[in-house]
């Protein structure tokens, strides 16, 4: 029992890490821009399949610098020359915008590395078990994905909150006529914001992509529970969005774990019961029922907390 809540515990602290470096994206072009980004997982998945690309000609290290680079400076264009172009027609154009992108970068990827999953290795220098643990070997590469997680929320945070950049990005967002007249270009800073938002989305592609299956449904699997998180931890908000994803990483993993159901604990129906629609759900295991967990969580937020863990309610 020791062990699975130790290995658990590790597994969920990493993954949701990984959701974090997703959602710390997001979360950040919703905070300054105001857009709910529908393809910003597409661009998770094009930081993996550039990051595979540029390792096999390169090597791993160049392609974790490159591909952000590169995932940033096409979500920098789709800002500057679409999203901007439909900004003037309010959200639901920017959300319907947003939603055929995503398709449309799915069907590229299809096109170029086709259907089939691509063959994007650990690179050697990592590929060891870091530690052991109750005869379990941890693999360093999933500390390595952790510690950059972590380096990425402690410097969005000091940019955010402690800098004169952060400053001038939070208030292009509320008073853009001022900080203009101040001489900043808005344009460019809504742009730039944009851009770094994918590019941290690439940077989880490019980590996961050689511990995860790199294929072209990986924007599909991830997308959905994303937006869990960012309105698990509240919209806009950095810390929720960090909370937000350590719990949902948490909760889906030990629930993965678990095979625990009514009928183990409270023992078998009675016989008038046996054969109705309760005898499913009196079986089903808390493992077969981890996928929709998170959603319960979401539903259970709205219900009671509609601004998130760590959001703020608009007046």
């Amino acid at each position: 029992m020791l062990e699975l809540i130790v290995i658990s515990t590790l597994n969920g602290v990493l993954f949701g890490m990984l959701l974090f470096l997703m959602a710390s994206g997001l979360t950040v072009i919703f905070s300054m821009l105001g857009v709910l980004n529908f393809a910003h997982a597409s661009f998770y998945m094009l930081g993996a399949f550039f990051g595979f690309q540029l390792s096999r000609w390169f090597g791993f290290w160049p392609a974790l610098l490159v591909a952000p680079l590169l995932a940033g400076g096409l979500g920098a264009a789709v800002e500057r020359f679409g999203l901007r172009q439909v900004h003037r027609n309010g959200h639901v154009a920017e959300l319907l915008f947003t939603f055929g992108l995503a398709f449309v970068i799915e069907e590229l990827v299809q096109i170029i590395w086709g259907k089939s999953p691509v063959d994007f290795r650990i690179p050697s220098v990592l590929d060891f078990p870091a530690f052991t643990i109750f005869s379990t070997n941890y693999p360093a590469y999933k500390m390595f994905m952790l510690l950059v997680s972590i380096a990425i929320f402690v410097g969005l945070l000091l940019v955010l909150k402690k800098s004169r950049v952060g400053l001038i990005v939070q208030a292009a967002l509320t008073h853009p006529h001022m900080v203009g007249h101040l001489g900043h270009n808005v344009g460019r800073i809504f742009m730039l914001v944009f851009g770094v938002g994918t590019a941290l989305a690439a940077v989880a592609g490019v980590i996961a992509g050689p511990a995860l299956v790199t294929q072209s449904n990986m924007a599909a699997l991830l997308g959905p529970i994303l937006f869990v998180v960012v309105v698990v931890g509240g919209l806009g908000s950095l810390p929720g969005a960090f909370i937000g994803s350590l719990l949902i990483g948490l909760v889906q993993t030990f629930a993965v774990s678990m095979n625990g159901s009514l009928e183990g604990a409270f023992g078998p129906l009675s016989p008038t019961y046996a054969q109705s629609w309760l005898a499913d759900i009196w079986s089903v295991t808390i493992a077969q029922i981890a996928p929709i967990m998170p959603y319960m969580l979401l539903v259970l937020i709205l219900i009671f907390r509609p601004m998130g863990l760590l959001g703020t309610r608009e007046t």
